[in-house]
């Protein structure tokens, strides 16, 4: 039996849910990278990175080549960097709009203490 689409999109979106998954496709978006490459990047033991990487390769984000014994991740497809940039341009505007109702609430503190 196949799940809805909704179900599905909700395990995708689950998946980017994790900080460093964030920040190893984040970085792939920029080039492919090697394990070795990614760790200082992503702040996690080599055995916590090959966790994320793993889960990652499971839901089909990331794809890997092997070169003699270093194994490469690079993502699958650009459309996960288009996704990264379009959440970026998301939460600017949100953040942006947060950024001016705090300034509207600090001009009226102003404006009552006068």
């Amino acid at each position: 039996m196949t799940r809805p689409l909704y179900q599905v999109k909700a395990e995708f979106f689950k998946v980017l849910g994790h900080p460093a998954r964030i920040r190893v496709l984040e970085l792939l978006s920029e080039r492919e990278h090697s394990v070795g490459e990614m760790l200082p990047e992503v702040g996690l033991e080599s055995a916590h990175l090959s966790q994320q990487l793993a889960v990652l390769r499971k839901m089909n984000l990331v794809v890997t080549r092997k070169e003699g014994s270093t194994v490469y991740y690079s993502l699958v497809s650009p459309q996960v960097a288009e996704l990264l940039a379009v959440a970026r341009r998301i939460l600017t505007e949100v953040l942006s709009s947060q950024v001016g109702l705090l300034d509207d609430l600090r001009a009226a503190q102003t404006g009552g203490r006068s």
